[in-house]
């Protein structure tokens, strides 16, 4: 049984719902989902220039927890970028 996923401190959302290459239609792309702790982390690491430890401090999980979470996020950005692929923020509710 996996262990219960810890709830994180995110403090904004996306301006939109979804960020693709111009000129070409939503349903014709390929879609990556970025979770909202995943645009947090790269908001507090990259955009605010927190370290690791403060940026985790702030979401509430572990340094560890933290770095796991915006490698990913880096990942799918770079993914999307290189590849062409719409990026999509899902709310959370």
């Amino acid at each position: 049984m996996p262990r219960p996923k810890i709830h994180r401190r995110v403090c904004g959302r996306a301006a939109h719902s979804c960020f693709k290459p111009n000129g070409i239609p939503l349903s014709q792309l390929d879609k990556i989902e970025i979770l909202p702790e995943e645009l947090e982390a790269i908001r507090l690491a990259d955009l605010e220039g927190l370290s690791q430890l403060q940026a985790a401090e702030q979401m509430g999980v572990s340094r560890q927890t933290f770095g796991n979470t915006v490698k990913k996020a880096r990942w799918k950005i770079a993914k999307s970028l290189v590849e062409g692929q719409a990026l999509l923020f899902p709310t959370e509710e």
